[in-house]
């Protein structure tokens, strides 16, 4: 009976290692995922206010077009 328990425990150390080492690759993927979500989440907002830019620009041409049109 010794034997077996040493053999299981053998087996249950073996296989903690491994789900210790994949949890740790997972954690890893986890890091590089939230990094690359940030820069997303950065490169988004740096578009929109490119959009806002570009929209205000549009409003007063406009704005300006119908003066010169109305004047």
């Amino acid at each position: 009976m010794g034997d077996d328990v040493a053999a299981m425990l053998l087996i249950l150390a073996a296989e903690n290692a491994e789900l210790r080492e994949q949890l740790a690759a997972m954690q890893d993927m986890l890091v590089e995922t939230a990094i690359d979500a940030g820069q997303i989440y950065a490169r988004i907002e740096a578009l929109q206010a490119e959009r806002d830019a570009w929209r205000a620009k549009a409003e007063r041409f406009q704005q300006y077009r119908r003066l010169s049109l109305a004047g």
